[in-house]
């Protein structure tokens, strides 16, 4: 079983973070929403770990 990895762990962040911000550029909120979505679900398959998701998510809604 994995751990979740809370390291940075992103090469270039700043860049990745750009090229986020611009796959949103002139979309509508729902539409942002739905990629948001989207992007969650593709990484969580990615990961498969239901152990690290469940991490993950706890994490999340501790804010």
């Amino acid at each position: 079983m994995s751990k979740l990895n809370v390291a940075p762990n992103i090469a270039k962040p700043d860049d990745f973070y750009a090229r986020l911000l611009a796959v949103h550029e002139g979309r509508s909120k729902e539409e942002s929403d739905a990629i948001n979505a989207r992007l969650v679900l593709i990484l969580s398959n990615h990961i498969g770990d239901a152990a690290v998701l469940d991490e993950a998510l706890a994490l999340a809604a501790d804010g």
